[in-house]
């Protein structure tokens, strides 16, 4: 619809100035070979990620893929993940040790929620539960 040139001359006038070779230098770019390689290993990552029903870790991931021969570096396989929000599933319970009760009465406020003291020792607050 519009130029490149046209809309780096509206955000020059916007204080962004952008020439128009720097698009065209970009769009020309190759791909570094690290982005291709990631790309290839994102599959791979999601393959054994999904083929174990989602549960396996970053470290899991890594020693599938090397066992299948796909060499990798347990930090890539680490990196990737995150990318790709995958995360393996933790063990254990989380352990609640207090439920408060809502309808139970609250202690009185004696110090209005004030507990900036003048000096050391003037306002002392304590919890007996």
């Amino acid at each position: 619809m519009w130029g490149v040139e046209s809309i780096c001359a509206v955000l020059s006038e916007h204080g962004c100035g952008i020439a128009p070779s720097t698009y065209y230098e970009h769009r020309g770019r190759r791909r570094l070979r690290q982005q291709v390689r990631d790309d290839e290993l994102k599959t791979e990552v999601s393959r054994v990620y999904q083929e174990n029903f989602g549960v396996y870790g970053a470290r899991k991931v890594w020693l599938t893929l090397n066992r299948e021969g796909v060499r990798v570096a347990r930090c890539t396989v680490e990196r990737l993940m995150r990318e790709l929000g995958l995360a393996g599933a933790v063990r254990g319970k989380v352990k609640r040790t207090t439920v408060a009760d809502p309808s139970a009465p609250r202690a009185a406020d004696l110090v209005d929620r004030r507990f900036n003291p003048r000096a050391p020792n003037l306002l002392w607050v304590a919890d007996f539960t």
